[in-house]
């Protein structure tokens, strides 16, 4: 197995698992917070599905000096709709991770535009798994998820 299959399969394991999470929990509690300063669920849902579209930009060294998100204007309906639209989003990252050799996941580096932070390829893609599990363990303790 290659570097990028193990790094797809490790994201889509973590994919897997936070959607029987989200769809665990009833809609009538998609748009509750935890607290004032919070992300409501459905926002949290969002944000960790809208993260591949930028990430497949910064993994593939285009601007994101005029990021624009195709969830911009969209209201959010429930998972199964935010999982519908995200599907070819993620479709198109997991295409891009397949493409990178072994040599390119070592050799190349990223740097996050948000805080500018060099990593390799490779580690910078497994990042993004951390990512959705940390949100996903935020989501099971902020509603109490089994």
């Amino acid at each position: 197995m290659t570097q990028s299959e193990l790094i797809i399969l490790n994201l889509t394991e973590i994919r897997r698992k936070s959607v029987i999470l989200w769809k665990e929990l009833p809609e009538s509690n998609h748009h509750l917070k935890p607290d004032a300063k919070a992300m409501s669920a459905i926002a949290m849902v969002r944000h960790v599905l809208e993260a591949d579209y930028g990430w497949n930009i910064i993994i593939n060294n285009g601007s994101m000096a005029k990021y624009q998100t195709p969830w911009q204007t969209r209201p959010y309906l429930s998972v199964a709709d935010e999982l519908e639209f995200a599907e070819p989003h993620r479709n198109a990252i997991l295409e891009s991770i397949r493409q990178f050799s072994d040599r390119e996941l070592n050799e190349t580096e990223i740097i996050h535009p948000g805080n500018g932070a060099k990593k390799n390829l490779g580690k910078y893609l497994l990042r993004i798994g951390y990512h959705e599990a940390v949100h996903a363990g935020q989501f099971r303790t902020k509603w109490k998820m089994p």
